[in-house]
């Protein structure tokens, strides 16, 4: 194991704050949805958090699980897994009822063109998944794209500004909270709506795009000029801490770092240490897509990785050759083609 391996690792051990949350959290909890980005690593950390703790608590992941591995994986950490399809309905009414859930079913990647699946994954099967866990505590992952453009200068929207999406993809994220707001609203669920902007990890995020085409010497494209980011393992304890936040009528957290980071300024740092001149193509925008998250530094703290330690770890992460996953962010689009 190399050192930035070793260090990686130790970030994904959960915190103090945590355990003490999860002792607080009545019942099992379940993870729909535990195939994608971020569900492997919050499967793992929830595993680790009960048996830490010493919690008699079980915990569920269900997934298609097309990832070979991932499925054995998860069951050999004491997780107990089903594999489904969520948009079967019987499949997904075969799953047991937990009284607690986190949701992170979603489709994002290459919505343009695939629409119909897009609005079926994202809204459709929430109002399904809505019905069927009626009775359980939900954190349903969300999106800042739910949000318009804002002025740079404004430092994000928070939870009071009123959704305005942009483009298909962003507006069946904001079906998805409907949907989750209308079942919540007919059984009395409690529910909180998880407005993530943009989770960071090794393998995946704005920070490594930016980072590879410095390091490629390929052109970045700085329209969008600011962006929010935030540590993957510091957003899946903020989503599990989330349950014991969840009430009716439901509640609206944003999830993100607190800088309104500059694209320039991030690219000239991963030159500096890659000894690289970045190629900077257009002129930053006086808007973006921006979130103001300090309703979730009040309720959890700011997180416990900073921008600087995660462009560190993703410059000594290329230099080392670790695995990466090509799913990009999208981060620059202003168009709201996903």
């Amino acid at each position: 194991m190399t050192k930035t391996e070793a260090l990686y690792q130790s970030l994904l051990e959960p915190s103090p704050a945590l355990l003490q949350d999860l002792a607080a959290i009545e019942g099992d909890i379940m993870i729909l949805g535990a195939g994608g980005k971020m569900g492997p690593a919050l499967a793992e950390l929830l595993a680790k958090g009960v048996k830490k703790a010493g919690l008699n608590k079980k915990i569920a992941a269900a997934s298609r699980f097309s990832e070979p591995g991932l499925q054995e994986k998860l069951t050999a950490l004491g997780i107990t897994t089903y594999a489904v399809d969520l948009l079967n309905e019987q499949q997904l009414q075969a799953l047991p009822e937990m009284p607690n859930l986190l949701y992170l079913a979603g489709q994002k990647f290459g919505t343009t063109g695939k629409e119909s699946f897009t609005w079926a994954m994202n809204s459709y099967l929430p109002g399904r998944v809505g019905e069927k866990f009626r009775n359980s505590r939900i954190v349903a992952f969300s999106t800042g794209n739910v949000y318009p453009l804002s002025p740079v200068v404004n430092g994000g929207l928070d939870e009071t500004n009123p959704p305005q999406p942009l483009g298909e993809y962003a507006q069946s994220c904001l079906g998805r909270e409907r949907l989750f707001e209308y079942t919540a609203s007919r059984y009395g669920t409690k529910l909180l709506l998880y407005r993530l902007n943009y989770a960071i990890d090794l393998s995946y995020g704005v920070l490594l795009e930016i980072a590879k085409k410095v390091r490629q010497e390929e052109p970045i494209d700085i329209r969008m000029g600011h962006v929010n980011v935030i540590w993957q393992g510091d957003a899946n304890e903020m989503a599990i801490r989330s349950l014991l936040h969840c009430s009716n009528p439901p509640k609206i957290l944003n999830i993100t770092g607190p800088e309104t980071v500059a694209v320039k300024w991030v690219a000239e740092q991963f030159g500096k240490r890659f000894g690289k001149t970045p190629l900077l193509v257009g002129e930053p925008a006086s808007t973006a897509l921006l979130s103001n998250a300090a309703a979730s530094f009040a309720l959890f703290g700011y997180p416990r990785v900073s921008l600087s330690q995660m462009i560190d770890l993703v410059t000594a992460w290329l230099e080392e050759g670790g695995a990466t996953v090509y799913k990009p962010t999208h981060f620059q689009e202003r168009e709201g083609r996903y």
